[in-house]
């Protein structure tokens, strides 16, 4: 019994804690000595076809690898669960969890739903940390198909943000598979031509600072532009309103900002100031509690210093004449 118990515990290190039947049988263990280990409480029985060491993880990513190994290749992690292990924002890992197999494949599982494709071709899947699991570019064509437009724009820009995804690849794949009549591909087309007010921002507080931009009928705003650079490293700006030196820099520290957080946002406003932009910044609280000061601060900006770019090129238009 030792012996069979130490070989059951090589196979759940080998398959990050997982014991599927397959691997146990191909190891010598018959499933009377698995059905045996589950009644002495050894193992933990977590699908038809797979198990876990008792008192091993139980955590949501333990729960997801569990769900994909008991039902068994080719079945790959799909949709709102793909998302959250890429860490897409707006997407948290927690059942149930979505995954996608091959048509043919009739499957129930509890605390899972089972997706079912005609194939995945391989452009389309890969592995994360040994779990099969749909590419990013086809998790965002996915969720096309049953997400919102706010959410599927979050996901789009923290997928580029995170250069798990460019806009040249999600466009190629997604006309590949337009022309197979893939649902929800148009909806994803428009978030990447700009037709959802958030699309850009970075972090939900950026997003909601967009919302409000267009809430209030202001000139949308160019985000994450390079500006200018402190000790050799570029500064990227939130957002910079097209046809003014006006900036605006969101710090997202809810709780709380560190002393090197602070220095570093102070020595990005203080480039930004010396290369002759305008910088505003507004933090959490401003933007979710004082939203109309937030704009109305962004309103008279725009009115400034557009009025100063205006007043310059009017100068330097009479003194061309003279």
């Amino acid at each position: 019994m030792a012996m069979t118990n130490r070989l059951l515990m090589t196979i759940a290190n080998g398959q990050l804690g997982i014991v599927t039947r397959v691997a146990a049988n191909a190891a010598g263990v018959s499933d009377r000595q698995l059905r045996s280990r589950v009644e002495s409480g050894f193992l933990l029985q977590i699908g038809p076809n797979a198990f876990r060491l008792a008192g091993g993880a139980r955590d949501p990513m333990c729960m997801l690898r569990g769900a994909v190994a008991d039902i068994g290749p080719p079945c790959w992690a799909s949709g709102a669960s793909a998302a959250a292990v890429f860490g897409f924002d707006g997407f948290v890992l927690r059942p149930p969890f979505h995954v996608t197999v091959p048509r043919g494949r009739y499957l129930r599982r509890r605390d899972v739903v089972v997706h079912v494709l005609d194939a995945l071709a391989p452009i389309d899947r890969e592995e994360h940390d040994g779990l099969p699991i749909t590419s990013p570019v086809r998790t965002l064509i996915d969720l096309s198909a049953t997400e919102p437009a706010d959410r599927l724009t979050a996901a789009l820009d923290s997928a580029l943000r995170d250069r798990l995804a460019t806009e040249s690849a999600i466009r190629q794949r997604a006309t590949a598979l337009r022309v197979k009549g893939r649902r929800g591909i148009p909806a994803l087309l428009a978030v990447l031509d700009g037709k959802d007010p958030t699309r850009g921002g970075h972090s939900w507080l950026e997003r909601e600072f967009l919302r409000l931009v267009a809430r209030a009928d202001l000139p949308r705003p160019t985000t994450q532009q390079v500006l200018s650079r402190v000790d050799g490293r570029i500064v990227r700006v939130d957002c910079r309103f097209p046809g003014t030196d006006v900036v605006v820099e969101l710090l997202g520290h809810r709780f709380h900002r560190s002393a090197a957080q602070m220095r570093r946002d102070a020595e990005r406003l203080n480039a930004l100031l010396l290369d002759g932009y305008a910088g505003f910044q507004f933090t959490y609280g401003m933007v979710v509690d004082q939203p109309t000061t937030t704009i109305n601060t962004v309103r008279r900006a725009l009115h400034r210093f557009r009025s100063a770019i205006a007043t310059d090129s009017v100068g330097i238009a009479d003194q061309n004449t003279r």
